[in-house]
């Protein structure tokens, strides 16, 4: 019987990233696709019945593939430079409360499946989640195969040489059927379960959460030959949108905003630049107050931007709203896990995104450096292990 630990252990070499620190396991990568058949041959050893289905979600079954199963698991991809646990955490510890289930002698009354959903951090084709997105209809599809990662490869492109058909990605209602009931267990991306007491918890809600793509056009120009006077200079234009972005989400309660990525066009060090993209992640409890945010952002964007000889546009990339887990399900898992505290969390997760179409529910595992999508991302070994029992306790209450 395997250990969290052990489990991951076995693949903290994968994708490791000796420029930015950390993990890059991008979608259809190397690393992303090596970890991918680790998962395959874990699951076969464990008797597992793998398929992959038309949007390149993974299922190892325990048990015929079945309407109403129960379903648990997570992602192996992770952001530029990411931590050890977003994603690879949840997937061995479902690995890991297979075996203690099986050690039990636990015989399943329906079935059981193991999911590894693609792209969840949207890190290559900008889109978060979405492999559970085209399972639900979340995207669209003929915008979900136009997508494109740095290099301008598109999503259909790139699917299809790693065997995935595009021209049947999309909504697949017989995958969804199965789905009786999806429990997701993840490392905690923040502190709500400080340093002492309980180790997991259970989740309550995501923040309602988008991407948008801001583009400040210029006139490109030589560096030593245009004078400051003359210049519409596209960067000068977006270093101040960043500062705005941060100061109209400050005096919003319970607002965050974040411009995580910026590229200059063409990117020469003595080129002025023509345009310059800034790609804007922005969340709150209510909807509505992230449109309104959005607006004010944008709005600070447009007078900084003319202020500059500059202008600006905004592009929606993703959006979701707000989700609340399914309360009957929650309850029955806080039955099980007595003690256990009610977490809400700022970070989307696959099972948000399922949320709309089947019950789903989430546990958090301890991050004691509260740290996420950075290389000092922690869970402690005990923690892990905690996680794994927790969660195959939850798995044989709902089995």
């Amino acid at each position: 019987m395997e250990t969290v630990n052990r489990l991951l252990d076995s693949i903290k070499d994968v994708g490791r990233d000796a420029v930015r620190g950390g993990y890059s396991r991008a979608v259809y990568t190397t690393p992303e696709l090596d970890l991918r058949q680790w998962f395959i041959e874990q699951a076969q050893q464990r008797g597992l019945d793998v398929e992959a289905d038309r949007n390149g979600i993974t299922w190892a079954w325990w048990g015929k593939p079945r309407d109403g199963a129960l379903v648990t698991g997570s992602h192996l991809d992770s952001v530029p430079g990411g931590g050890a646990f977003d994603g690879p955490l949840g997937v061995a510890s479902a690995l890991a409360a297979v075996d203690l289930l099986k050690s039990r002698g636990v015989e399943p009354r329906r079935s059981l499946a193991v999911t590894v959903f693609p792209e969840e951090e949207g890190s290559r084709f900008g889109v978060a989640c979405l492999g559970s997105r085209l399972l639900t209809g979340a995207i669209d599809v003929d915008k979900a195969r136009n997508l494109r990662d740095a290099d301008g490869n598109t999503f259909a492109d790139v699917a299809q040489a790693n065997g995935l058909d595009p021209r049947h990605v999309g909504p697949d209602t017989a995958a969804l059927a199965r789905i009786g009931d999806f429990v997701e267990l993840h490392v905690e991306q923040g502190r709500g379960l400080g340093d002492q007491g309980p180790a997991i918890a259970v989740g309550s809600s995501i923040l309602g959460h988008g991407r948008w793509k801001l583009s400040v056009g210029g006139q490109g120009n030589h560096a030593g030959t245009t004078l400051m006077a003359d210049r519409a200079d596209p960067m000068v234009a977006a270093a101040q949108i960043v500062v705005a972005v941060r100061d109209t989400a400050a005096k919003q309660p319970d607002a965050r905003a974040t411009v995580g990525r910026l590229t200059p066009v063409p990117g020469g060090t003595n080129v002025i630049a023509s345009r310059v993209d800034l790609w804007l992640d922005a969340r709150h409890p209510d909807d509505a107050v992230t449109a309104q945010l959005i607006e004010a952002i944008y709005g600070a964007a447009r007078e900084i931007a003319a202020g500059e000889g500059c202008t600006v546009s905004l592009t929606e990339e993703s959006y979701s709203n707000t989700v609340h887990f399914d309360p009957a399900l929650s309850r029955r898992i806080g039955e099980l896990l007595p003690g256990a505290p009610v977490l809400a969390t700022g970070a989307g997760h696959d099972a948000g995104v399922l949320a709309g179409h089947v019950p789903s529910a989430m546990l958090f595992v301890r991050n004691p450096s509260g740290i996420s999508h950075s290389p000092e991302e922690y869970v402690a070994d005990e923690d892990a292990s905690a996680g794994a029992v927790a969660l195959a306790d939850v798995l044989e209450g709902l089995l």
